[in-house]
């Protein structure tokens, strides 16, 4: 088991910022690509940003890219989720996620352990 706890949501006007972060205790986020997805009202919980272990490769879903970065502290034992420039339609339930691979990965099922999720709500 990989225990995840998300922190950082809450509620922020149209075009604030939030920077959301996941930590682990017992277990090396090194050994780990991370990833976060996002679950919205009415809507099937989707891709957001990946990492690799190292931190060193990323991808982002194209409705963030430009506004999110994705950045890991693998001394720290914490990946982080910058999200600057909020939309109302980033409003979701936020997820972390790591997978049982040193690789990132844009698919959900390829995620092994998730975290119990952090709310963001954006204002408009």
């Amino acid at each position: 088991q990989v225990p995840l706890v998300e922190s950082g949501g809450g509620l922020v006007q149209a075009g604030g910022s939030l920077r959301l972060s996941c930590a682990t205790s017992g277990r090396r986020l090194s050994s780990y690509g991370m990833g976060w997805f996002r679950l919205a009202p009415g809507k099937e919980r989707e891709f957001v940003a990946t990492i690799n272990w190292s931190g060193g490769s990323t991808d982002y879903a194209d409705s963030v890219k430009g506004r999110f970065t994705i950045s890991k502290d693998n001394a720290k034992n914490t990946v982080y989720l910058q999200m600057n420039s909020l939309k109302p339609e980033d409003t979701a339930v936020y997820y972390c996620a790591a997978r049982s691979d040193l690789s990132r990965s844009t698919v959900r099922d390829n995620y092994v352990y998730w975290g119990q999720g952090t709310q963001v709500t954006v204002s408009s």
